[in-house]
């Protein structure tokens, strides 16, 4: 199990890195609101999310995580950013509100990525508990980190067994097989959760 895109960066040895757990989601946090709660897009909100992103570049640069993998993972989250600010050209003067969206979505993308990568998971959850959240949020957690790179895994060797046994074809051919593949991964998924909680009920879990 190789797979670190979520935290890849997290134990690098810079000044951020080393600020105290709580510090930094505290201040993740308080960044987040600030950008959620500025209410319009003008001219005051326009300073407002500047000096945000000069905070946050602030930031990345200080955490000596390479540019290029921020610049990649945010461009890989930018669509569900884009998706969810579409809907708002649906409505009378939509275009001031898609602007707002994405930038707040963006801008909060980048918070978390800049959070998720300056500070181990287990920190996180660390901080959580000490602040008295709750147990069954912090499990599900846990068990999503810890399972998502299951996952990945599964994903990876049905893709090899799919190519070891199949000739390339057309890019329909190509997508018909992803979909196929999502499919049979959600399927083996959800069988793999019921197997897990069985085994935690089994062994005193409640």
């Amino acid at each position: 199990m190789h797979h670190d895109f979520i935290d890849r960066y997290s134990r690098l040895d810079s000044v951020v890195h080393r600020r105290a757990a709580g510090l930094k989601l505290a201040v993740a946090l308080a960044l987040l609101l600030a950008i959620i709660l500025w209410p319009r897009l003008d001219k005051s909100g326009l300073i407002a999310f500047a000096a945000i992103a000069v905070v946050l570049l602030g930031l990345a640069a200080l955490s000596r995580i390479p540019p290029g993998f921020l610049a990649t993972r945010l461009l890989m989250l930018e669509p569900f950013a884009l998706g969810i600010a579409f809907l708002s050209l649906f409505q009378p003067g939509g275009g001031q509100t898609f602007l707002l969206l994405l930038l707040r979505s963006t801008l909060c993308l980048f918070t978390v990525l800049l959070l998720t990568n300056t500070m181990p998971f287990a920190d996180i959850l660390r901080v959580l508990k000490r602040c008295r959240s709750p147990s069954l949020l912090l499990t599900t957690l846990a068990l999503m980190y810890r399972y998502l790179f299951v996952l990945i895994d599964e994903l990876e060797r049905m893709q090899r067994a799919r190519a070891a046994r199949t000739f390339r074809g057309g890019r329909w051919q190509t997508w018909r097989a992803l979909a196929l593949l999502a499919g049979e991964l959600f399927v083996r998924s959800t069988e793999r959760a019921e197997r897990i909680y069985a085994a935690m009920c089994a062994r005193g879990w409640k």
